[in-house]
């Protein structure tokens, strides 16, 4: 484990920043399409930066976390790596490309999503990244590639039965199981000293006697929202103190506790909270329901169709891979690689 754990190290230190004199090293050959320390290097660097890691080389040795983070993303790094050469090769044969026009749309697409006004600012925002626009175009082109490898030869295969979604239904109720739910209002009445920790007992009398007023105006039918705008002190007062639909195994347990038996158009006793005197109008409760096949049937599908296309994506990875001539030049990282892969397979079952 030291052992891999300094070549991890070492292989992401020389990547801040990469040397120009550093013969570049071969990883893994796929049909003869290297994989090299510096192409592992900017993906490493990439994976731990979506972690929202910030480091240094030093770092890197000295930081157990960060070496840990470096262990845990490597292997799937590996295995992604081969996986989309190995798609990316096959785009080939079947003779897809990323045409200049493609690319030219695909640019003008991402400036507009991102309001950037001109291909210079586009540059330095991929510079930024470390990118120049031959590296961003041969990303695109490869995702562009992976792609339509899929959409061809796996997705005519990923049709849904009305048994396969009944099936997925009932054996996955709970995925389809609405919360239940519950909207108040609130009228709060502060009570808080001007000095923290101290009780003002004549503050305190004077706001349980105004809050108990308003919970009497309430019990009389005036309108809870219109009273809730015009005296509460909470922030929910703009809204009429409103609160909700909130999922009841979100609520505060006191806050369950003081709705307890109440009706929907009920209202609260005058409570004593941290704040103040808080009084609650239940206006509605659900009750955990499952939801129908016939309104769950679009989320059934997607549901059905991803594990479909995980299935099938993995079945036809597992076919290149036994057809590909995979020479790993390290003993260390093809370890990683198996391993990560066993796993994978032990975890679809």
């Amino acid at each position: 484990m030291r052992r891999l754990m300094g070549l991890l190290a070492v292989v992401l230190v020389w990547s801040l920043p990469l040397r120009a004199d550093i013969i570049e090293q071969i990883l893994v050959k796929v049909n003869g399409e290297i994989f090299t320390k510096t192409d592992l290097e900017q993906r490493q660097v990439q994976a731990l930066r979506q972690q929202n890691l910030q480091f240094t080389p030093a770092d890197l040795e000295n930081d157990a976390r960060l070496q840990d983070a470096l262990l845990k993303v490597t292997p799937q790094i590996l295995v992604d790596v081969v996986d989309e050469l190995l798609l990316v090769q096959r785009g080939r044969e079947l003779g897809y490309r990323l045409t200049d026009d493609q690319f030219k749309q695909i640019l003008e697409n991402i400036k507009k999503e991102n309001r950037i006004e001109s291909d210079a600012a586009f540059e330095a925002a991929l510079d930024q990244e470390g990118l120049t626009m031959a590296e961003f175009r041969l990303q695109i082109e490869r995702q562009l590639l992976v792609n339509r490898v899929q959409q061809t030869e796996i997705m005519p295969k990923l049709g849904i039965t009305e048994e396969e979604a009944q099936r997925y239904y009932a054996e996955h109720l709970d995925e389809f199981r609405a919360a239940a739910t519950i909207t108040l209002r609130e009228i709060l009445i502060n009570a808080e000293s001007s000095r923290p920790g101290e009780v003002n007992v004549a503050a305190d009398e004077a706001a349980r006697e105004k809050a108990e007023r308003a919970r009497a105006r309430a019990l009389a039918g005036e309108d809870f929202a219109q009273l809730a705008a015009d005296v509460s002190e909470a922030p929910s007062k703009a809204n009429g103190g409103l609160i909700g639909p909130v999922n009841r195994d979100e609520l505060a347990p006191a806050l369950l506790a003081l709705i307890e038996g109440l009706k929907p158009g009920d209202v609260s006793e005058a409570i004593r909270t941290s704040r103040g005197y808080q009084i609650i109008k239940l206006e509605s409760a659900s009750q955990s329901e499952v939801q129908p096949f016939q309104e769950a049937r679009d989320l059934i599908a997607d549901k059905v169709f991803a594990e479909k296309q995980r299935v099938e994506v993995g079945r036809y990875l597992e076919r290149l891979r036994s057809q590909a001539i995979i020479e790993w030049k390290n003993d260390d990282l093809k370890k990683l690689y198996d391993e990560q892969l066993e796993a994978r397979k032990a975890a679809a079952g």
